[in-house]
């Protein structure tokens, strides 16, 4: 038999293998689908509904049609309405209210005579993520609030500087639209890891890696027929998470042909991983805690979850050798921004360089193991 004959009789036994698992399909199917909606309905740095408790010391119009404006702006949930600082106190400890509002009794008179006045806002801070988003949209609320009540002589004059902010890519700021794609990037992530380093375990397990190494067939070949059949089928898992980007409203502004490349390039540095991972380890409990080990860093270091930005230094070097970085960056690109491979050819060209390195020793290390 023909080289090209021995490596297409091994792809087509690592096929058949490979779709006799039904529980591998399943979870591929479910990280592509499942994980991206339930993730993006949860993860998510919006903050809606917050309950709050409101304090109105003026019982005016005015207070009134503030504590409107904070209960219909969808971020504060009127719960409780208290009058002392020792119900608030105990709501706050209890944690039945994340917020309170403070309206003071002589609110509405320096209102009306055109006076400096103030509204105060208590937030738990407990959660400072949380408390810093609803900072930022009460004090929103409260200005919209003031501006349309200011006096005509105060509305008449310009202010000396006045900002006119524009968002490109992402007009209405849905973090939706970012949740969506990074999880689809952590699911091509896990999918890579998982299935490469199961595919040479599961040898391992069974006792045939032993009936493999008798048949002439090098570790290249071996490699690439274990990682062929899920790169496939991975890449065929893509198109139910773009449906579901799509039920989201994330556009695809960018070439599909194009994402397809880049998420193969992707698979394969995951992937990877996942053989150097199943070189390590005896077992399929030992490949996944070490898969799940190195996953962290990776996702840490990607920018899904903390901007680079606000890494060390020494970090943001570190991040530039992890795949997921390099594919997020492309995948933000081609959905949001709509850019081509013409401003992305470093991305493709740092995952092609890392991908090569991952696999040359994954050969290697797994030469050696046979030796």
């Amino acid at each position: 038999m023909t080289r090209y004959g021995r490596f297409a009789a091994l792809i087509r036994k690592e096929l058949i293998q490979f779709l006799r698992s039904r529980s591998m399909l399943a979870l591929i199917l479910y990280l592509y689908t499942g994980e991206v909606i339930m993730c993006t309905y949860a993860m998510s740095f919006d903050v809606r509904n917050l309950p709050t408790a409101v304090v109105d010391l003026a019982h005016s119009a005015e207070s009134r049609a503030l504590v409107k404006d904070f209960g219909s702006s969808g971020y504060f949930k009127i719960t409780h309405t208290t009058s002392t600082d020792a119900e608030i106190a105990a709501l706050l400890n209890r944690g039945e209210v994340l917020a309170a509002v403070v309206i003071p009794s002589v609110f509405s008179r320096q209102l009306a005579q055109g006076m400096p006045t103030s509204v105060q806002i208590i937030l738990d801070g407990s959660n400072a993520n949380a408390a810093s988003v609803a900072q930022g949209y009460a004090q929103r609320i409260v200005q919209n609030f003031a501006l349309q009540r200011a006096p005509p002589q105060l509305m008449a004059g310009q202010p000396a500087v006045e900002l006119r902010p524009r968002v490109w890519y992402n007009s209405e700021l849905d973090y939706r639209h970012f949740m969506v794609l990074s999880m689809m990037a952590l699911a091509s992530m896990m999918v890579g890891m998982i299935t490469a380093a199961a595919s040479i375990v599961r040898e391992k397990e069974s006792g045939t890696m032993e009936q493999l190494l008798v048949t002439p067939v090098s570790p290249g070949e071996m490699i690439a027929a274990k990682m062929l059949p899920p790169l496939l089928f991975c890449l065929l898992a893509l198109f139910p998470s773009l449906l579901v980007a799509a039920v989201f409203g994330v556009p695809l502004r960018g070439n599909l042909a194009l994402f397809m490349l880049f998420s193969a390039v992707f698979l394969l540095s995951s992937m990877g991983i996942g053989i150097l991972v199943a070189v390590i380890a005896d077992t399929l409990q030992q490949a996944l805690l070490i898969s799940f080990l190195v996953l962290f860093p990776v996702l840490f270091l990607s920018g899904t979850i903390v901007p680079l930005e606000s890494m060390p230094l020494g970090l943001q070097y570190l991040a530039e050798v992890s795949p997921l970085r390099h594919y997020m960056d492309a995948v933000l690109g081609l959905f949001l921004k709509g850019v081509g491979l013409d401003v992305l050819w470093p991305r493709l060209a740092a995952m092609l360089a890392i991908g090569a390195v991952l696999l040359a020793l994954s050969v290697w290390r797994y030469r050696r193991r046979l030796v």
